[in-house]
């Protein structure tokens, strides 16, 4: 199956490597898209499907928690696997965004075999990932 993959994050290097670092893992994707903000990423949601989301924590405009949030109360986009990519790993911050539903968690830097790892895990498999346990 190919997957529709929205990688958000301010930083254009940065949405550069985890866009090749999932074509260097090998996910098979049907589309990669990017955006800087969570606004961005809100913008794109209402006009594509995603099957996953891969997203920075800290960002202008609009930052991942609040995006999270947003995402969290409305039906249909609850069910998106987000996935958060950042430097932030605090157990408190983890907790407060599996809390709002993330499935995953990858603390920068990251490796090829990570990203494959975590989409598989949390995508394919339907599990959570380095949150603390297996739901």
């Amino acid at each position: 199956m190919s997957y529709n993959i929205l990688v958000v994050d301010d930083s254009a290097i940065v949405r550069s490597l985890i866009g090749k670092t999932i074509e260097l893992a090998g996910v098979d994707t049907e589309n990669v898209l990017f955006a800087k903000n969570g606004q961005e990423a809100l913008d794109l949601l209402k006009e594509n499907w995603f099957d996953v989301i891969l997203s920075d924590i800290n960002m202008p405009v609009m930052n991942g928690v609040e995006m999270i949030k947003i995402i969290s109360e409305d039906d249909i986009m609850r069910e998106i696997p987000i996935i958060v990519i950042s430097t932030e790993g605090s157990t408190t911050r983890i907790k407060e965004l599996k809390d709002l539903g993330i499935r995953g968690y990858i603390r920068k830097p990251f490796t090829p075999e990570m990203i494959k790892d975590v989409i598989t895990k949390v995508v394919i498999e339907d599990k959570t990932y380095n949150l603390g346990e297996e739901l």
